[in-house]
């Protein structure tokens, strides 16, 4: 299976990155082929709304998702991983998802597998409820299948997230694929 996993945190080495590398080294050994997009730090513009691509056709703005849209349509499964921002996904990782609108279509048809990889410093037990709602929402509308999730509470830094089980949950996550 080809993974791609959209990466959405604007620290390289936090702790989301971290659940992401893990998962990637549990999909690689169960023989998966993973590519891992920066989106964070792409040049990707917020969409506009103009509705110029007709929802299934290309986007007037010239920047990273003319790379990134077929590296996503490509694969067989969409990882999205991001630091919780209040009680939400990165705006970095947003910004991706809404330029979407110009190929949702191809991604509702090709009915994806996918996941979802957070890391917060709460540890409340409703710490990641919005993001977790909002995810529920992407994986219905975009016709995915939810393969799981690790949310990592108190995980608010890499020395938080090593000591904690959200690393082997990340890996044996990305393991068990099939």
């Amino acid at each position: 299976m080809k993974i791609v996993i959209l990466e959405g945190s604007p620290n390289k080495n936090g702790s989301s990155n971290m659940l992401a590398d893990r998962f990637r080294q549990g999909a690689k050994e169960a023989g998966h082929s993973v590519e891992m997009v920066d989106a964070a730090h792409a040049d990707v513009h917020p969409c506009t709304g103009c509705i110029h691509c007709g929802y299934e056709g290309p986007c007037v703005q010239k920047d990273a998702i003319e790379e990134i849209r077929p590296k996503i349509l490509g694969a067989d499964m969409m990882v999205f991983v991001t630091p919780l921002y209040y009680y939400g996904m990165s705006a970095q990782l947003k910004t991706l998802i809404d330029r979407f609108c110009a190929f949702n279509s191809s991604i509702q048809r090709k009915h994806m597998k996918s996941a979802l990889l957070a890391a917060a410093w709460n540890s409340d037990n409703w710490t990641f409820d919005a993001l977790e709602s909002h995810y529920k929402t992407l994986v219905r509308y975009l016709n995915l299948k939810d393969m799981g999730m690790v949310l990592g509470a108190g995980c608010g830094t890499p020395s938080m997230t090593r000591h904690s089980e959200f690393l082997q949950q990340a890996y044996m996550l990305g393991k068990r694929l099939k």
